[in-house]
């Protein structure tokens, strides 16, 4: 009986520094994701004072612009529409954990999206067993790329940040996910667009020291069906491996009077073919606009 007994209490000290761990981690990762938080907004408070961008989308800033990026506009956007100044996601998928087989886990997460000065804040919860969790935050703010990834919260995983190809990486994810906030692809917020064909069109964006190209492509209702970049850093262990990297969006849906994607895939595309790592919906989407 009293080995039993010192099991029993064993067992139940266990799970308080179990439960006492996983509390005080859940509390430093809020605490650091409200600090990256006040940064994202802290960029946009500052650029928003000289901001010389329209307020309104006119439809008159068509003129010009490739048949394809016409379409999109003329079916996403009504003429008057309010620029998105912020959005908020909340969304839920799968996560691909492997680099090279299959380790899909599900993940939940919410994003944050300041337009200008661009940036964003990924905070996605991926579970791995249960009771444990990997925290990931993946962001662009103030010109600056960050990757971090820990277990519940305690033990460090990944770890990158910084400026050069993570930054442009980053950056580059802002663009591609630039149809969910469609406003931040006209001309008058600072986006080039040049032809390619009847379906497709390069888009130019600039952000401090970063120009960066992404290739558009339209499906047949003139909606964007897929992005690519012919190169963008993956992390490979703890090295960076420039490979062409592509994203597919569908279920598109009104919101505010726009016409937006709620589901995407994305995928590097390695030598041996596509390799595909997230998939994820859109489970709630809030907008603010310019004043």
């Amino acid at each position: 009986m009293k080995l039993l007994f010192w099991f029993g209490l064993l067992v139940c000290l266990l799970v308080v520094a179990a439960v006492g761990l996983s509390a005080y981690g859940a509390k430093r990762w809020r605490d650091s994701t409200r600090s990256l938080t006040r940064g994202l907004e802290a960029a946009r408070s500052d650029d928003k004072a000289a901001s010389p961008f329209p307020k309104r989308y006119d439809a008159r800033e068509l003129e010009g612009l490739p048949a394809p990026v016409q379409r999109y506009f003329r079916a996403v956007l009504k003429d008057g529409q309010p620029i998105i100044s912020a959005a908020t996601l909340n969304m839920a998928g799968t996560f691909n954990l492997s680099p090279t087989g299959a380790q899909w886990k599900p993940f939940t997460a919410r994003q944050r999206v300041i337009t200008r000065r661009p940036g964003f804040l990924w905070d996605a919860r991926i579970s791995m067993l249960p009771g444990v969790a990997v925290r990931v935050v993946d962001s662009y703010i103030a010109g600056e790329g960050l990757l971090h990834a820990t277990i519940q919260g305690l033990f460090t995983v990944a770890d990158a940040r910084g400026g050069g190809e993570l930054a442009r990486g980053e950056f580059m994810r802002f663009f591609a996910e630039a149809p969910w906030y469609p406003t931040a692809l006209l001309p008058s917020q600072g986006v080039l667009w040049e032809a390619v064909d009847d379906a497709s069109a390069n888009a130019t964006i600039v952000d401090g020291p970063i120009t960066l190209t992404l290739l558009f492509r339209f499906n047949d209702a003139g909606l964007i069906d897929s992005f690519r970049a012919e190169l963008r850093g993956a992390g490979v262990g703890n090295e960076m491996v420039m490979l062409p990297w592509e994203g597919r969006l569908s279920n598109y849906q009104v919101r505010d009077g726009m016409t937006v994607p709620f589901t995407g895939e994305v995928a590097w595309i390695r030598p041996e073919g596509p390799k595909p790592y997230f998939v994820g919906t859109v489970t709630s989407l809030t907008y603010q606009f310019s004043p």
